[in-house]
């Protein structure tokens, strides 16, 4: 199906979400049309975030908004959901497009493998009624479903179009990029020169990636590294559960700008708790590029300064190599929490690969590499 036509047929003239490249035909649809634009298209922190921000957006107009996600995301926004927009509380109706990563029979990656089986049991039994978009479906099928949809949403309730990969087509093309000159995997290949056998805790997407192929390229042990490769926004506060617990050894949390965006709470957590061996790089290119490259607000933010009022003793930021070494040493020194944002361009090999060891495999081996630390 066209996405123009899906736009069309849904009718709303708001939608906010977080980018998946399940959606990527959507997401390039609205940033080509709207890019983003307060009264039409917002790029939110996490998925509840989302759904607050379109309660607000009904509250004020009346009107129906959209939200879109990764299915990942769906846990986001189970509690505004049950206690907000359902119609036992406050009968806010919305519209809920999901991208079906993981659907049973469709090979994905590990992390998606369970999110897809229970996609739509867990929006079912939000009392979210469902539609599955096919590559197949047709404009007059999704009319007909939008015709009973809106008796739904005229009642406070909430629905949900759940896509298959490659349901939307004709997509516009999009470019995403920035000014920033370091390249990331350069940028993970600098900071594993630099930690040498301490562990690290890295996260998903396209960090963890480059951070085992890395590893791979070296001929080094992957025991060293967690691989996040689901979780986003967690991978800092697994370092906090991993430092607490190895106090004398220093823990090193590789993350991502649109990461911890999602969960920034967990950076108050960390400058308050203080681990003194916790060193927290957040490599910064303003973009969710491992679901398409769809903008972050991270780079209208002060990331070193929000650090610091979390209670981070230390915080700095880098553009360039030189800095980016000399701080990873400073930071391995002082032994103190210290968090190094690392402004970082836009952009992926074409060939990069994936981790050719399983989760469970990876969560075995670290743990046997802590226990001898």
């Amino acid at each position: 199906m066209k996405v123009e036509s899906l736009v069309k047929i849904i009718g709303t003239d708001f939608y906010t979400g977080v980018p998946d490249s399940q959606l990527k035909a959507l997401c390039n649809y609205l940033m080509d049309t709207y890019g983003i634009n307060q009264r039409h298209h917002i790029i939110a922190a996490n998925e509840g975030n989302c759904t607050a921000l379109a309660a607000g957006y009904h509250l004020a107009t009346g009107k129906v908004p959209a939200v879109y996600m990764q299915n990942s995301g769906e846990g986001n926004i189970i509690n505004p959901v049950a206690s907000l927009l359902n119609d036992k509380v406050y009968a806010i109706p919305m519209i809920f497009i999901v991208g079906w990563r993981g659907e049973p029979g469709v090979h994905d990656e590990p992390q998606h493998i369970y999110q897809g089986e229970v996609t739509v049991k867990l929006l079912e039994d939000m009392d979210i009624k469902t539609f599955i978009i096919s590559k197949d479906t047709t404009e007059d099928e999704l009319e007909a479903v939008m015709e009973d949809f809106r008796k739904m949403l005229d009642i406070g309730k909430q629905v949900a179009f759940v896509v298959r990969k490659g349901a939307l087509t004709n997509a516009p093309e999009v470019k995403y990029q920035n000014d920033n000159k370091m390249i990331r995997e350069e940028i993970i290949q600098h900071i594993v020169k630099a930690t040498g056998e301490d562990p690290i805790i890295s996260t998903t997407g396209k960090p963890s990636r480059e951070l085992f192929e890395t590893r791979t390229v070296n001929e080094q042990s992957h025991k060293y590294d967690f691989l996040t490769v689901g979780s986003m926004g967690h991978a800092s506060s697994i370092a906090l559960g991993v430092a607490i617990n190895k106090p004398d050894q220093r823990i090193w949390c590789v993350d991502g700008d649109g990461a911890v965006l999602m969960h920034m709470g967990a950076m108050a957590v960390l400058g308050a708790n203080k681990p003194q061996n916790v060193v927290h790089v957040v490599i910064n290119n303003g973009a969710h590029e491992t679901v398409g490259g769809m903008p972050t607000v991270a780079s209208k933010i002060n990331l070193v300064a929000i650090a610091k009022a979390c209670g981070y003793p230390n915080a700095v930021c880098v553009d360039n190599f030189d800095d980016l070494d000399k701080e990873l040493e400073t930071a391995k020194d002082r032994h103190e929490l210290s968090l190094i944002e690392v402004k970082c361009s836009i952009g992926a090999r074409a060939d990069l690969g994936r981790p050719t060891t399983t989760a469970l495999e990876n969560k075995q081996n670290f743990m046997t590499y802590l226990a001898k630390l």
